[in-house]
């Protein structure tokens, strides 16, 4: 047989096509190594993005924990408060408000009129009113007032006779569904009952705290919670989360989508909703086995003593027990400040039987606030300002002690919707996807058994019929924490300019990175990878060095009142929301106006409490310009409001839209 026959047959390319393979395979390889490289690199740009968001979150939650403080200073000092209005201090020391008289003060001279459109819920209520709910929320209609101060009552008449912890039971045929935090997201609510069903004999489920706040629909989730509780109130069970709370929902947005969804009834249903709190249970256990609660434990935590304690007395975190005249701990240093400002004993209406005492208010602190760490021990928790890190020696400790198997808990946003630690006894849930931006996180919830390992789902809710790429999802998700985190540059940009020019002895303008690093950590406290975010943030010359003005380009805070130094604006932005809480408090007829003399004694207060160095003649002088028809009254909340900060793709945007 000839040579070109045997090519013919292929034995000569035999050697060729195993070049050709290889190459393939190596091309591959390489493709391969690049990807996971890119993909790595997407992840981690993924994981800063969550650490800023979450590190602000954390850092704004510590701040609203902090004015627990200034309500105690302020009662201790503020003259006006004692002596013009007693309410304020009923309201943040005393018993919950009276018991809003009867029922029919509130609900009987509400009429829903003939022209109204939405749902109509009938009493008793039945699994009709929820599927009518349900329908109705997803047609984006709003449920009459009446109807809303209806369910409350309703909801607070049941709640008033269950025990601080719900005990439920389980068995193979028998399975329970816990959610996590839900924050106002009605479409995951929504996208866990089409997956999993709506709540039923037959179908139970507990709702882990943190139903309000944030998202847009809170008032929705609320109702659909509290309806589905009144149908079943042995298959659906609620505890409560630190959001559960008239001064955290101040801050985080229920208290405006109330007043604004309800413009009419909505300080009654606030009201009535700051007592329904107080009644919330604090815990589930599950099978004498599973403990469920909000937050986490401490190596203190009493679960006898939080089986016994009061709970309608815990009407706000920020509002802890204070004493009374007489009591042996009332040995409080005094300040003078000027003839408005005095030192004062705080007296209150309350007494002790209607007050937790100090140990039972830091216990359903820790139960509410507290986030499990892989170090051992029980140290503050400096994140958040509230509650403990636990690590998990103190799990099995408290564990032991209660012979309990495991703790499920939620409170933390985690990528995937849920995390498993401490050897597998302590699991995180938590049910809102897209906590921060679209596409940040995953939301899960988790279904048990008795004598079954728990099993997790987990989902997210997407505006489109699929996800956009990895690298969409990432650029959108980055760009929005480095909004964010520029936001809280800008706000303290006096204090960095004087920590970088510390720095900067030869006054180059530039620092090395370390040490722009260092001033931005010590300056700002976010425990944030500022080298890796500095590509983002700042310019940097050849040898690396950072032109540390950049830190601030592209971005300023829009001043309402020209004439005002940079230090009092940026105070005020940075502070903003903590004075419109304080405002908010002080103006007990929700009338949006203060007295100009009530907002200088209230800021001199402030200042002082917060070490603040702001001259008093700059407050004086933008109370003036604060009164702007002249009639002693200061509109607070939309004087705040005019403190934003401008970014320069803003302005160019806006200019492009009105060009066109």
């Amino acid at each position: 047989m000839s040579t070109h026959n045997l090519e013919d047959m292929g034995c000569g390319t035999s050697s060729v096509k195993d070049t050709r393979s290889e190459q393939v395979l190596k091309a591959a390889v390489v493709i391969q190594n690049w990807y996971r490289g890119y993909s790595t690199r997407l992840k981690a740009r993924q994981r800063y993005a969550l650490t800023i968001f979450q590190s602000i979150e954390y850092a704004d939650e510590q701040g609203q924990l902090q004015l627990s403080n200034f309500f105690s200073f302020m009662l201790e000092n503020y003259a006006h408060i004692h002596e013009k209005d007693p309410e304020i201090v009923a309201r943040l020391f005393g018993s919950t408000l009276q018991d809003y008289k009867d029922r029919q003060d509130y609900v009987a001279f509400v009429d829903v009129p003939n022209s109204y459109n939405g749902p109509r819920l009938q009493f008793p209520l039945t699994f009709t009113d929820i599927d009518l709910l349900v329908d109705a929320f997803k047609q984006q209609q709003i449920l009459h007032a009446r109807y809303v101060l209806e369910v409350l009552f309703e909801t607070k008449k049941v709640l008033k006779q269950m025990p601080n912890f719900t005990h439920v039971k389980t068995s193979p045929s028998k399975e329970i569904t816990i959610c996590g935090d839900l924050h106002g997201k009605l479409d995951d609510l929504l996208l866990i009952f089409y997956k999993n069903g709506l709540p039923s004999g037959s179908n139970s489920y507990i709702f882990n705290g943190d139903f309000v706040d944030r998202g847009r629909n809170s008032i929705e989730i609320l109702m659909i919670l509290f309806v589905s509780f009144l149908v079943y109130p042995n298959d659906l069970h609620l505890n409560r989360g630190n959001h559960e709370d008239f001064m955290m929902n101040l801050r985080y947005g229920f208290t405006k989508e109330i007043l604004c969804k309800y413009k009419i009834h909505g300080k009654q249903i606030l009201q009535i909703l700051e007592d329904v709190y107080t009644w919330l249970p604090i815990g589930t256990i599950i099978d004498n086995e599973i403990l469920v609660i909000h937050g986490g434990i401490s190596e203190s935590t009493d679960l006898n003593l939080l089986h016994r304690v009061e709970r309608h007395k815990m009407k706000s975190v920020l509002m802890p027990p204070t004493p009374l005249d007489g009591d042996p701990d009332t040995n409080v240093k005094k300040k003078k400040f000027n003839t408005t400002i005095l030192p004062r004993e705080v007296k209150t209406s309350a007494s002790h039987s209607e007050q937790l005492t100090k140990h039972e208010w830091e216990q359903v602190i820790d139960i509410l606030w507290s986030d499990p760490r892989g170090k051992r021990g029980c140290y503050p928790n400096t994140s958040r300002g509230g509650g403990c890190y636990f690590g998990p020696d103190i799990t099995s400790k408290v564990l032991n002690r209660y012979q309990l198997k495991m703790l499920i808990r939620s409170h933390e946003c985690k990528p995937e919707g849920y995390e498993i630690c401490h050897d597998g006894k302590v699991i995180t849930i938590f049910s809102a996807s897209n906590y921060y931006e679209e596409g940040s996180n995953r939301g899960a919830y988790i279904k048990l058994s008795s004598g079954m390992a728990p099993r997790f789902f987990q989902y997210q809710v997407t505006r489109t019929t699929c996800l956009r790429p990895l690298y969409q999802r990432v650029n959108a998700i980055e760009s929005s924490a480095i909004r964010i985190l520029r936001e809280r540059i800008i706000a303290r940009k006096t204090d960095l300019i004087h920590a970088f020019q510390l720095q900067d002895r030869s006054k180059s303008g530039k620092l090395s990175m370390s040490q722009w690093a260092f001033s931005m950590e010590n300056t700002l406290g976010l425990n944030l990878p500022w080298r890796s975010l500095s590509s983002r943030l700042v310019t940097t010359d050849t040898n690396g060095d950072v032109n540390y003005m950049s830190s601030f380009q592209d971005i300023h805070i829009q001043k309402p009142v020209k004439e005002a130094q940079s230090t009092l604006i940026e105070t005020l932005y940075r502070y903003r929301s903590d004075l419109q809480i304080i405002f908010n408090v002080i103006d007990s007829d929700h009338s949006g106006l203060i007295s100009v003399e009530e907002f200088r004694s209230m800021w001199k207060l402030f200042n002082s409490h917060y070490n603040i160095q702001i001259d008093d003649f700059q407050i004086d002088e933008l109370a003036e310009r604060m009164d702007l028809n002249k009639d002693g009254s200061i509109d607070f909340n939309e004087f705040l409001k005019a403190f934003h900060v401008v970014h320069k793709l803003d302005k160019l945007n806006k200019s492009g839209s009105s060009l066109a």
